[in-house]
């Protein structure tokens, strides 16, 4: 890693009411960084929120797209001022994003390209809505919606998780930098609890997290909750091992397996048999689990493969900060498997690195026969790369599609 951080002991600021403002309420980020991060109690927030005026002026769609362009340069590689750190280049934010959240500067520059991707095309005539977005500290990637709510509301308000906020404030820095009228911005980091006031003092929100804080929530017309996406693959029958685990391995491994999108469920879809063996409807559970054993082996050992340090060139995988939550979510996994699983990886489930950095290692789990949508590992989300594979009829693939918000399928397959 490049770069340094520029300051020990410093604390992100509060950008409220047009300017950066520190907090007597602060909490520690993850790692060695020594950072903190400024939190704004409710009454503060809701007092804002009295005082908030839509701003006045026209703001054309036009104007806002250009910006949003040269935010997205300065936010990549250039040098911006962030309440509380002062100028921060693209360096030391990469440094200070390993350092506290364990994203490598791989996955930093292309999280930094999928944002250019999504850059959102204005809509013609903003609105007067004061919008809240609630973002998820798995990967900067989210901030597409900061982008897409700052071109189509008056105003936008962005509430960052307390793991990783270091993004969705240099973000922000980014903007004010590009000319963003400060009025229409808010950089609001709170205590969990705060989520709901935050919510009853904005017209319109996007929520994002896990299944614990989204079912917290409830989704409205005016409230957006994206929640676990428990993405799935469908494994058509006759497909060559070798060909599937190439499609496969990103889906699963890409992006440090931290995407809502990422593969939790591999489905190996297996014509039913009769009694005797030949073609016909077979009870439940009757499918052959062969071929997936022979699928799930091969992908084992293609992520056994991935390394941690240095930073695989082809999938980089992320580190954990905060000590022993790698070998947690490791055990978590485990705690799942039932009397006919097997976890297939063959590496320690966690390893140390270097710089206090943990890694949760990738993880590939074989169901028995007869698991379904109902198996407490199929579509289990964590922050690294997991997913577990079954045997399953088409309608048993069906059912496990269902509950996926992401299904892959492979290009010419006939599913």
């Amino acid at each position: 890693m490049t770069g340094a951080i520029r300051t020990h002991r410093s604390v992100v600021h509060a950008f409220r009411r047009g300017s950066w403002q520190p907090s007597l309420d602060t909490v520690a980020l993850p790692g060695r960084s020594g950072l903190s991060l400024s939190l704004v109690p409710e009454a503060v927030a809701a007092a804002d929120r009295r005082r908030y005026e839509p701003p006045a002026g026209c703001f054309p769609p036009a104007a806002r797209r250009k910006l949003i362009d040269t935010a997205l340069g300065l936010f990549d590689r250039g040098t911006v001022t962030v309440g509380g750190l002062g100028e921060q280049s693209a360096a030391d934010f990469r440094t200070a994003l390993w350092e506290t959240a364990g994203v490598p500067a791989a996955l930093t520059d292309r999280w930094c390209g999928l944002l250019r991707e999504a850059s959102p095309c204005p809509v013609e005539e903003p609105d007067g809505a004061l919008a809240l977005v609630s973002l998820p500290g798995n990967t900067f990637a989210c901030l597409e919606s900061v982008l897409a709510e700052a071109a189509r509301s008056a105003a936008v308000w962005v509430r960052p998780s307390r793991r990783e906020p270091l993004s969705a404030a240099r973000l922000v820095a980014a903007l004010l930098e590009a000319g963003w009228p400060p009025e229409r911005l808010g950089f609001c980091p709170t205590e969990r609890p705060a989520l709901r006031t935050l919510i009853g003092l904005t017209d319109r929100q996007t929520v994002y997290g896990g299944a614990g804080l989204t079912a917290a929530v409830r989704a409205s017309d005016r409230l957006h909750v994206r929640g676990p996406g428990r993405g799935c693959a469908l494994v058509p029958p006759g497909m060559d091992p070798a060909e599937a685990v190439d499609w496969l391995l990103p889906l699963v491994a890409g992006d440090g397996g931290r995407f809502c999108s990422n593969v939790r469920t591999v489905v190996c879809v297996e014509e039913p048999t009769g009694l005797e063996g030949g073609p016909g409807p077979g009870p439940p559970g009757a499918e052959s689990p062969r071929a997936a054993a022979a699928l799930a082996r091969r992908l084992a050992g293609a992520l056994d493969a991935l390394r941690t340090e240095p930073v695989d060139d082809r999938l980089p995988l992320a580190a954990f900060r905060v000590p022993g939550e790698a070998g947690q979510h490791a055990r978590r996994l485990r705690e799942g498997l039932g009397p006919g699983d097997r976890m297939l990886t063959r590496r320690p489930p966690a390893v140390r690195g270097a710089g206090g950095a943990e890694y949760a290692l990738p993880a590939l789990a074989l169901l028995g026969p007869g698991a379904g949508p109902g198996h407490p590992l199929a579509g289990r989300e964590v922050p690294f790369p997991f997913a577990a594979v079954l045997a399953a009829s088409p309608a048993g693939a069906a059912a496990v599609a269902r509950r996926s918000s992401f299904v892959h399928r492979p290009r010419g397959g006939a599913l």
